[in-house]
């Protein structure tokens, strides 16, 4: 069993900064793609960034590419999302989740249903 569990969520005022981590146990972490997502009210889940299992390869939605990076720090289990430059529009409950389908797997996605497993998610609300 995984379990992912995300933090760091806030409430900032538009232009500024959070940064989001994603503490995973009970698997591999270093062998597994990881995702960020963002769902708000009456909206579908919406793909924010992936990284893969190296850290060697990573995508970013249109909406936040030049002021969000996802990064991973393995020796910690951890996955984290650097948000900068927040805008209203950022505002959503942001989750993490593993594709754990193949260990070393090049590959990433951007379809939650790619993903195995997800954490509870950590609200993110940015003022205007």
């Amino acid at each position: 069993q995984v379990q992912l569990v995300e933090s760091g969520g806030a409430l900032v005022q538009s232009g500024g900064s959070l940064r989001l981590s994603c503490a995973v146990s009970g698997r591999t972490f270093s062998s597994y793609a990881m995702g960020w997502f963002r769902q708000t009210p009456g909206k579908e889940r919406e793909f924010v960034a992936a990284i893969r299992w190296s850290g060697g390869s990573i995508a970013y939605a249109d909406s936040v590419k030049g002021r969000f990076t996802i990064s991973r720090d393995n020796a910690k289990d951890t996955v984290y999302l650097q948000m900068n430059s927040l805008k209203p529009e950022d505002t959503a409950v942001y989750y993490c989740a593993a594709d754990t389908s193949r260990a070393y797997s090049d590959s990433i996605h951007d379809r939650g249903d790619e993903y195995s497993y997800w954490g509870q998610g950590t609200q993110v609300t940015v003022s205007s």
